[in-house]
């Protein structure tokens, strides 16, 4: 039998609710980071660097939660219960 674990929608909302922590949360690690760099080194434009990792590792996070989504359309597009819907572009 396949049946759903009873908190499923809870768990698939912690989920989604994860994604914008982990954006910010990779935003200050890399700032920190940058922060704690340039104080070792006396070096300013290692703050940049820092940011940039930070929104670089943002970055990332998003582009494996589009995947993920992704992937679960095209298992949602092989579905026979939506095989028969037709859709109009055009309008």
């Amino acid at each position: 039998m396949n049946e759903q674990p009873k908190y499923r929608k809870f768990i698939e909302g912690a989920e989604h609710l994860s994604l914008g922590v982990s954006i910010v949360v990779a935003i200050l690690l890399g700032v920190g980071i940058g922060l704690l760099m340039q104080s070792w080194f006396e070096q300013n434009w290692l703050l940049w660097l820092g940011v940039f990792w930070g929104v670089a590792g943002a970055g990332l996070n998003l582009k494996k939660a589009y995947d993920k989504q992704m992937k679960e359309f095209e298992e949602l597009k092989k579905d026979p219960k939506y095989q028969d819907l037709k859709y109009d572009d055009s309008e």
